[in-house]
This record gives C-alpha cells, sequence and structure tokens, in this order.
C-alpha cells in the first residue's frame, strides 16, 4: 500500500520521535511504500529511513524551492513547481494518508486532504495520529464543526483518530484491502 505521510520537517522531542520511527518500522516490515514530503531533515527523514531500513520503498515529492533538501537515495523523486501541485501529486500516488505531528505545513495539507474528501474529491482513509495528544485540539474543533452543523459528513467519514501507528495501520488495510 502507498501511505502518504504528512509530517515535520523539523527535529522533535522523543515523544514525537519514538512513534514516528515505530510506524515507520511497522510500515517497512509491511512491504509498504513511504509517500512523502521528499526532504532528508527532521521526521520526515526519520519516517524515510525507518521505512527504507526495514523494506519498504521511498516515492518523494518534493518541491523546487526545497529540493536541496530532498533525499537523494529515495526510490523515486518527484519536484513539483509549487506546494499546490505538491499536495495534489501526494494525493495521486497515495492509497490511504497519515497525519503526524508538524507545523503550518503539515496543517495546511491536512485541511486540505479533508476537505477534498468531505466533497467526495478522494475516499481515501485519513488517520489522524494524535501522538502525545498533539491533535487533541483540533479533535475537539472538529467534534464542535460536527456537533453544530458546519460538516455535511459525519466526522468518521473523514477521518480516524489514532493514538499509535498499529491502529492506523490496521485501519488503513481495512480500509483499503491492502496489505
Amino acid at each position: 500500500m502507498n501511505i502518504c505521510v504528512f509530517c515535520s520537517a523539523a527535529n522533535l522531542d522523543e515523544r514525537y520521535t519514538a512513534p514516528a520511527a515505530e510506524f515507520a518500522e511497522l510500515m517497512g516490515k509491511g512491504g509498504h511504500t513511504l509517500v512523502w514530503g521528499g526532504s532528508d531533515v527532521g521526521l520526515m527523514k526519520l519516517m524515510a529511513d525507518g521505512v527504507q531500513a526495514h523494506g519498504g520503498r521511498l516515492i518523494g515529492v518534493s518541491v523546487e524551492f526545497l529540493a536541496a533538501k530532498a533525499r537523494k537515495n529515495a526510490d523515486e523523486m518527484v519536484i513539483t513547481t509549487d506546494l499546490a501541485a505538491r499536495k495534489a501529486e501526494l494525493l495521486a500516488r497515495a492509497d490511504a494518508i497519515v497525519i503526524m505531528v508538524g507545523g503550518i505545513g503539515t496543517l495546511d495539507e491536512a485541511t486540505e486532504i479533508l476537505e477534498l474528501k468531505k466533497h467526495g474529491l478522494h475516499a481515501k482513509p485519513v488517520v489522524l495520529l494524535n501522538t502525545a495528544g498533539f491533535y487533541d485540539g483540533i479533535k475537539e474543533q472538529l467534534r464542535r464543526m460536527e456537533d453544530e452543523g458546519f460538516l455535511p459528513v459525519p466526522l468518521t467519514e473523514l477521518v480516524l483518530f489514532a493514538e499509535d501507528g498499529v491502529s492506523a495501520l490496521a485501519y488503513m488495510e481495512e480500509f483499503t484491502g491492502l496489505q
């Protein structure tokens, strides 16, 4: 399965890196392909290292202004002209999407993926990996949006909140039928 992972390019605390490393190992051992932003720094590097070290493949999708940070030994690397093209390429190559901890770029990717799914422009499973409660606030806000009628579809049809990589991967495999 091609799993798109949106995550930070920052170097982060172990409370975020340890669960990411565990998820990367699960992906690699499961023979999955990481589809990611292509950067060879921070959490993106950790994910790519872990997937590759455990037998998985890497498809990077970088953008021209970040091409210097792109991983050199990815199985495939695509360089897009801008962030919009990058997000479209990431979605096109994915069977499932996981949103890990990240900053404004990750938040932008997450909201666009959820908006596209809300409108039926893709039906891929989306998992928000809530490591160390990082996304508790967003989870609460999305529930409020649902409760107050701002979401035209049930929240459970848009995104699954997972507390660990094992449950995230199990959900994606069940949803897609791909293992």
